[in-house]
């Protein structure tokens, strides 16, 4: 079975819309797929899979004595597709137990599926990224607004120091080196993760290279969406280039998605968006994300090899960037044509990206002004 853990820095960047999608495209190509709702307190994946309200989900199981992991799961009007619904209604259930959080774990990984998708909350709670970590392949899903850039960064840094946390044991040097950072929150704030690793490869040379053998099999994946034009794909070169510098860490760019309103019409419709309209841009670039995800499924690549897949699924992604904006504006033409869609509706959709834009640039000038402060 291949876990697949959907995850963001922040919300609202389409991760649940990508991974209800995602689950009904790998099972229309013949897989057995098992989709989780991890976000624990706003489950409402549900809602986009156009399903009725669950009487029964995680929390119910982990609140009932005696429960049954299998009474929580439900068979989907969707080709091959299950789904186990979360609780957000039941207090404090995003906040789990390492305990529990640990039998959910054991009972997902007992499924019988091809794929298990987990949409996880944004955030980076101990919980988020323990989910996350069941898999060396988990996606993280941005857009190009430098608020969501930064926040799937921090989710990033979040989770390499994690990552180092669980490898160093109980009584080791590291251990004892990485609590003390702890207690300092200025200084936890500030960690550089290739000095931190110089500091524990000096004082414990055993977590050092266990961490190695790990991290070395750690690749996370991007999808960038939400895009409005083909320069936006610099964004994910920015964010690859800051997390290799500064987290040790590489991305593969699995590909991007054009925003578009349709998946809100959708939505309203209680219909997933490769169902409401197929022949979309938006519902094309999940079923190529879907061939991409089922053609690595069994590649072994050596190091090497996977560093020149790396470069190489980046400059693919601003090919599809390109591509995909000349599709979303021969439909535009097309609408305008048919009388589908007025001028007046084009001026007034572009009146609203203009605002948009401008909103965009204020809070990025803001940004700036903080960083500049903080630096000086």
């Amino acid at each position: 079975m291949h876990i697949i853990p959907i995850a963001s820095g922040k919300g609202g960047v389409g991760k649940s819309l990508i991974a209800a999608n995602l689950s009904i495209a790998l099972g229309q190509a013949g897989k057995k797929v098992c989709l989780a709702d991890l976000d624990l307190g706003g489950s409402n994946l549900h809602m986009i899979l156009g399903t009725p309200s669950p009487r029964h989900g995680i929390g119910t199981f982990l609140s009932t004595p005696n429960s049954s992991f299998e009474d929580i799961i439900t068979v989907t009007d969707y080709k091959n597709l299950s789904f186990i619904p979360g609780d957000a209604e039941i207090p404090g259930i995003a906040n789990l137990p390492s305990g529990q959080k640990n039998k959910i774990v054991r009972k997902l990984q007992t499924l019988e599926a091809d794929y298990l998708i987990l949409d996880l909350g944004a955030g980076t709670n101990f919980n988020i990224l323990d989910f996350f970590l069941t898999s060396n392949k988990g996606i993280i899903i941005t857009t190009p607004t430098p608020t969501a850039t930064v926040n799937a960064y921090l989710f990033l840094k979040n989770i390499a120091f994690r990552l180092i946390s669980l490898t160093a044991k109980k009584d080791s040097k590291a251990s004892a080196f990485l609590d003390r950072l702890r207690k300092d929150g200025a200084a936890l704030q500030r960690v550089y993760i290739p000095k931190l690793l110089e500091h524990i490869k000096s004082a414990d040379p055993d977590t050092y290279t266990l961490y190695l053998q790990r991290a070395s099999r750690f690749h996370p994946r991007l999808i960038l969406n939400m895009l409005e034009n083909p320069d936006d794909t610099d964004k994910a070169n920015k964010l690859r280039r800051s997390c290799q510098q500064y987290l040790d860490v590489d991305m593969e760019h699995l590909g991007i998605i054009y925003r578009d309103d349709i998946q809100d019409t959708a939505l309203r419709s209680r219909l997933p968006i490769i169902l409401y309209k197929p022949q979309s841009v938006l519902a094309q670039a999940i079923y190529r994300i879907t061939d991409k995800i089922i053609q690595s499924e069994n590649s072994e690549d050596e190091d090497m090899d996977v560093l020149v897949d790396l470069d190489e699924s980046y400059q693919t992604a601003e090919s599809e960037a390109s591509v995909d904006f000349a599709a979303k504006l021969d439909y535009l033409e097309d609408l305008l044509q048919t009388g589908a869609l007025t001028m007046g509706d084009l001026i007034e959709t572009v009146k609203n990206q203009q605002l948009e834009i401008n909103h965009l640039k204020k809070e990025n000038q803001f940004l700036k002004a903080k960083l500049l402060k903080y630096l000086t």
